[in-house]
C-alpha cells in the first residue's frame, strides 16, 4: 500500500466539501471537531507551511509530500 493511500482516509476526512483539496477552514473545522480550539491564523499557517503550489490549498500528493517528510526516517530537517 503506498503513502498517498495511507494518508488518503485522514485526508478524506479533512477535506469536508469533497472537492479534493483543504482550506484552513476545512482544516480549523475538523481540529475543533476533534477538541482542539484552533485560531483562524493558525489554521492558515499550517496550510502555508503544507501548500508547495502557492494555490491556497492542500492536496493529497502535498499532504502526502509533507507527512513523508515529517515521519521519522523523512528528510524534513
Amino acid at each position: 500500500m503506498s503513502e498517498a493511500s495511507d494518508y488518503a482516509a485522514t485526508f478524506a476526512m479533512i477535506d469536508l466539501d469533497g472537492d479534493d483539496l483543504i482550506t484552513a477552514s476545512e482544516l480549523q473545522q475538523m481540529m475543533e471537531k476533534l477538541g482542539a480550539e484552533v485560531r483562524p491564523e493558525f489554521a492558515e499557517h499550517a496550510v502555508q507551511v503544507i501548500d508547495t503550489d502557492g494555490d491556497g490549498r492542500v492536496s493529497l500528493a502535498e499532504l502526502t509530500a509533507f507527512l513523508e517528510q515529517s515521519s521519522p526516517g523523512g528528510n524534513r530537517a
